[in-house]
């Protein structure tokens, strides 16, 4: 193997405030990424990568999730949300005990639809709070827990908040 080809294979490490995290394979990957985000505007459709990165260096039984999903209609802009528990500070990432679910909104003809990815929760761990046209969705079990708002597309009527929770998926509707 040559020394330039050693070179590249090794990687980056970054230290992000956080502890050295190794970069390796990222840069590749941003190409191959950039390439998918574009075949999904072309054809439409989803990918949803997550990875979980151990701290217990740094604490006990910590650890960090991260990941993105891009959503695309055929021909439209994609739309790349991130999800997990490292959270960007003024003073570097850091790692929050909550972490933010995998959120989907419809705003149908008359109502809004809502489907949370919670998995590993109890349905009677899961709290909703509706305050005009933000939900509130929270979850906490063990070392479990989920905190988001999401600002609702249209003014609903709260009396006719609905939900279920089955396989880690949240779905509520509203009635506008």
């Amino acid at each position: 193997m040559t020394e330039n080809k050693k070179k590249k294979d090794q990687g980056l490490d970054i230290d992000f405030g956080i502890g050295k995290l190794s970069l390796g394979g990222l840069f590749n990957g941003i190409e191959r990424l950039v390439d998918l985000a574009a075949e999904l505007k072309e054809a439409g459709g989803e990918i949803k990568k997550e990875g979980e990165i151990n701290l217990s260096h740094l604490k006990e039984g910590m650890k960090g999730v991260f990941g993105f999903s891009i959503k695309t209609a055929v021909g439209g802009k994609p739309v790349v949300k991130p999800f997990g528990n490292i959270k960007k500070t003024p003073e570097g990432p850091t790692v929050v005990e909550e972490r933010e679910p995998i959120i989907d909104v419809f705003d149908e003809e008359k109502e809004v639809r809502v489907y949370a990815e919670m998995p590993g929760v109890n349905e009677e761990d899961v709290k909703l709070d509706l305050n005009g046209d933000i939900l509130g969705i929270s979850a906490q079990t063990g070392d479990r827990k989920y905190r988001t708002e999401i600002l609702l597309p249209a003014k609903v009527k709260s009396e006719t908040l609905a939900w279920s929770y089955k396989n880690g998926i949240l779905e509520v509707k509203v009635t506008k």
